[in-house]
């Protein structure tokens, strides 16, 4: 009887053991037992139940030993995360579009069939003088391009949606207008990045220009406006409106040194612009009138 019971037995497990090689991939003779599935929404952070085949176990037999169970056991989550470069990119320029390259020298001019300008204004906005601005480009129906402060920006967001809805650009000025060669990269970076982070919060999008205050660009500046997804842009004809050297002499600085391709530098904010505001009703029809076409840059 004794002798029977153990034949059975044997058969029984010789039978097992050819079921559990039937069921593994082709080829194998055995398999790893298939880890018990978790009830949905209790997976454990940073796992994820996996989409291919698992490969065979090595040639030689099922592992033993400690790393035995450890194939089909979930891995802890991992502390480390990758962090981005600079601190203040805008969420919608991480990864989702390509940089633009990192310049030696800003633009100058701006390339365009026939007697194509760019008018620009800095400083702003300035719930004093941009409204008048931006009511005279509306009435000849002009875009134009603004780099704005982040510390004026902050407090008229309304300012800046009004010149995003008339189809005007707006560019990055920095935050606190500072001599950029003089800070450190990291100061270059919060000036440049907080102020791209406002734009964003009040028109769905950062900018994708700007400019160095005074003109002064440096290395690191080209560098993190590149970070930022902005390309640098600069002037031919100074107004020199921020002097306040008279309407008039605004005014004929405009219209002497207009060509195509040039940028014209005026100022909506930083101190009394009254003169800009009337030069811009004045030099504005008479550039049209020469066949002018006032516009703004490609990206």
């Amino acid at each position: 009887m004794v002798l029977r019971i153990a034949a059975a037995l044997g058969a029984t497990t010789t039978v097992g053991l050819f079921g559990l090689g039937r069921e593994g991939a082709p080829g194998t003779g055995t398999t790893a037992a298939p880890a018990r599935p978790s009830p949905p929404g209790t997976s454990p952070p940073g796992t994820r139940a996996p989409t291919a085949p698992t490969a065979p176990a090595p040639a030689g037999g099922p592992a033993v030993g400690p790393a035995a169970g450890s194939a089909n056991r979930p891995m802890a989550p991992s502390p480390y995360r990758l962090q981005p470069m600079t601190s203040h990119t805008p969420p919608r320029l991480q990864g989702a579009r390509a940089l633009p390259p990192v310049r030696q020298r800003p633009f100058l001019r701006v390339a365009g069939a026939g007697n194509t300008m760019v008018l620009t204004f800095d400083d702003g906005p300035d719930p004093r003088y941009t409204p008048a601005i931006l009511g005279t480009l509306r009435r000849y129906g002009v875009r134009a391009m603004f780099f704005v402060c982040g510390e004026m920006a902050v407090h008229h967001p309304d300012l800046l949606r009004e010149m995003a809805d008339d189809g005007h650009v707006v560019g990055n000025h920095s935050w606190s207008h500072p001599l950029i060669p003089k800070l450190k990269p990291s100061r270059i970076r919060h000036e440049l990045g907080a102020t791209s982070e406002v734009i964003e919060r009040s028109l769905g999008s950062a900018p994708l220009w700007y400019r160095a205050p005074y003109g002064a660009w440096n290395r690191h500046s080209f560098e993190i406006g590149a970070e930022l997804g902005m390309e640098p842009l600069a002037w031919t004809v100074d107004t020199l409106d921020w002097k306040e050297p008279g309407t008039a002499t605004i005014v004929g600085r405009v219209l002497d040194g207009a060509a195509p391709g040039v940028i014209v530098l005026s100022h909506d904010a930083g101190g009394d612009r009254s003169q800009s505001v009337r030069a811009l009703r004045t030099y504005l029809p008479r550039l049209i009138d020469e066949g002018y076409h006032l516009t703004v840059p490609r990206r």
